[in-house]
């Protein structure tokens, strides 16, 4: 600022002269990985993917193989040239740790067609979340600002100035006392949105090690005398969440698709320990 470094909280006035120097773009060698892919839908033009727990979508800090990008790649080898630099393909995304359905755009003129739709919110996207708790309402609506946490960069936070807005609903599918099964849908796609969300809601993620706050603590699977609690995290070693039904008029021919996903083995196994024991009266 004015030819001295400045401080993160220096106010900028009208003639200040600020100079900001960049490092030169990184090309990023994606090298394709043979990797699986639970492929539920292909044509010319997009493809829907079953996202395993644990493949992160595309590189990024600390991560430069291994990703769906890698497999896509492989698979799909004219998709280098769709969409942004780095994510090719990429409409939209899952945590490394979230499962379920992803569209992925194969040429450009379906990329595009299928940015302007999620941005139109015309892509239909269902989660399943297993929480913390039961909520007392059957249903609600979340609509606040994300964005960084100013004290805690690497984690997203619902900010009272700045951010960006998110919307999300939620409704109870199955209530278990200890634990709520939430269906899902949103109006926004931020980063984190669900579980930033749903812990502000006050029943965070099962198995969320980031978001999962004081009943994560609480409910520590070392703490004696909670069980069931025990179990579900012994269950689940990743966030409860699970994207289950996604329908989208196809981006070129308007067709309609729709399609679903079950549950992987460890949500299928936590909701299969909650029924039994509501079934046996255990709280």
């Amino acid at each position: 600022m004015n030819g001295r470094v400045a401080r993160p909280s220096l106010k900028v006035k009208d003639g200040d002269r600020v100079s900001v120097e960049l490092p030169p773009p990184r090309r990023l060698d994606l090298e394709p990985e043979p990797l699986p892919l639970a492929v539920l839908h292909e044509d010319e033009h997009l493809l829907v993917i079953d996202k395993p727990a644990g493949m992160a979508v595309h590189p990024g800090a600390g991560r430069s193989s291994g990703t769906l990008v890698h497999a896509l790649l492989h698979r799909y080898p004219e998709i280098e040239g769709v969409g942004g630099a780095g994510r090719p393909g990429i409409v939209h995304r899952l945590d490394k740790d979230t499962t379920g359905l992803m569209v992925v755009a194969r040429s450009q003129r379906a990329y595009l067609a299928l940015v302007d739709a999620m941005q139109a919110r015309s892509v239909r996207r269902i989660y399943d979340a297993l929480v913390w708790g039961e909520p007392r309402a059957s249903h609600g609506s979340l609509a606040t600002q994300l964005g960084r946490d100013p004290r805690e960069r690497k984690r997203i936070a619902v900010l009272t100035r700045g951010g960006r807005p998110a919307r999300t609903h939620w409704r109870v599918a199955e209530r278990f006392r200890v634990a709520t099964l939430l269906s899902v849908s949103l109006d926004t796609g931020r980063t984190h949105q669900i579980r930033v969300h749903l812990a502000h809601l006050g029943h965070p993620v099962v198995g969320d090690p980031v978001y999962g706050g004081r009943a994560k603590k609480q409910l520590s699977p070392r703490e004696p005398g909670r069980s069931l609690p025990r179990d579900l995290l012994m269950c689940l070693r990743r966030q409860a969440l699970h994207a289950s039904e996604l329908a989208l008029a196809h981006p070129v021919t308007g067709k309609p698709l729709a399609f679903a996903s079950p549950w992987p083995e460890d949500l299928a196994q936590a909701v299969g320990l909650l029924r039994a024991a509501r079934a046996g009266g255990q709280q």
